[in-house]
């Protein structure tokens, strides 16, 4: 059994927030090892599941863990902004149910050879999701401009200490090549003023330039626009993300596709003619309880939020 395996996050609350309707067609934009797709699957009888992945060893375990399901899932290896060309692929038009989890999986962060943790001092530099792009946390620390690698820290990783650190990155990539997990690390706490270092104080800058290596942001929102659209109605969907970027984001678009007429306030009628596309299942974000905290502590950052098709 492949070691993707694990609880996934917001089990329970996920299934319950998607209404699971007997027959119905649900897209898992980010798969993993198929916690979520297997309850899904299982939740009612006849339910059909097409699932996206970037990661190849992901899919894999997805694979393994939906062969009771043979003949009802569909997998791609497949960015879920991709949903498009995806669901065109798998005969889809509408859909009964959306599901995207932002978060990286246990496997990845504990996998030294993905690079993603801060506290894998010999892991390289790579932080890819899909493994096959060129594009690694190496080639952002190393070649990237000064500014650039800035304005990274402070967008994506919202690092305070942005400043102090790449001047530290800067000057240490003069000398040599940047290649280990501990050796950023190092650098991230050299520039952090030591009453604010901790254990975790790198954790912002590792954030940063992963988001930016694999594109986390980009087309967020469009492409929660158009999934709202493939939705029946009342068709749902459910958005888990693990931190405040990803999650304004969400916040934002699905307050804007719950409001009606967008027209200035001092209209005396409506000239817009819009209506609005969902109501909100989740007016704040769900988060995990104290069972949860005490059996996965990597679930405390999680905020599912959930809407549904009007």
């Amino acid at each position: 059994m492949l070691p993707f395996y694990h609880r996934p996050v917001l089990l329970d609350e996920v299934i319950g927030g998607l209404d699971i309707k007997e027959g119905g067609v649900y897209f898992d934009g980010t798969v993993g090892g198929g916690g979520h797709s297997a309850a899904i699957l299982s939740a009612k009888a006849g339910t059909q599941l097409i699932a996206t992945d970037r990661d190849e060893e992901a899919l894999r375990a997805a694979e393994e863990r939906l062969a009771p399901f043979k003949g009802r899932f569909r997998l791609y290896r497949s960015d879920y902004k991709n949903f498009e060309e995806v669901l065109s692929r798998a005969g889809a038009d509408k859909l009964d149910g959306v599901l995207l989890d932002f978060g990286i999986s246990s496997h990845q962060i504990d996998d030294e050879e993905r690079g993603f943790s801060y506290r894998s001092a010999a892991a390289p530099l790579d932080m890819r999701m899909d493994r096959t792009q060129t594009l690694t946390a190496e080639t952002v620390v190393n070649d990237y401009p000064e500014d650039r690698l800035l304005r990274i820290l402070r967008e994506n990783g919202e690092e305070a200490f942005a400043p102090a650190i790449v001047r530290r990155i800067a000057e240490a990539r003069k000398r040599e090549r940047i290649t280990t997990c501990g050796k950023l690390r190092e650098l991230t706490e050299s520039g952090i003023p030591a009453k604010f270092r901790s254990a975790a104080c790198a954790r912002k800058t590792f954030q940063a330039i992963r988001i930016e290596v694999n594109g986390e942001l980009e087309g967020l929102a469009e492409c929660l626009r158009g999934l709202v659209g493939r939705l029946r109605a009342g068709g749902r969907i459910c958005v888990i993300t693990f931190h405040s970027l990803e999650d304004r984001i969400v916040k934002r678009t699905f307050a804007d596709l719950s409001s009606d007429c967008v027209c200035p306030k001092n209209f005396p009628v409506c000239v817009c003619g819009r209506k609005k596309e969902i109501g909100l299942i989740t007016k704040k974000p769900v988060t995990a309880g104290e069972e949860e905290l005490r059996e996965n502590p990597r679930s405390s950052s999680a905020k599912l939020r959930i809407a549904v098709k009007l």
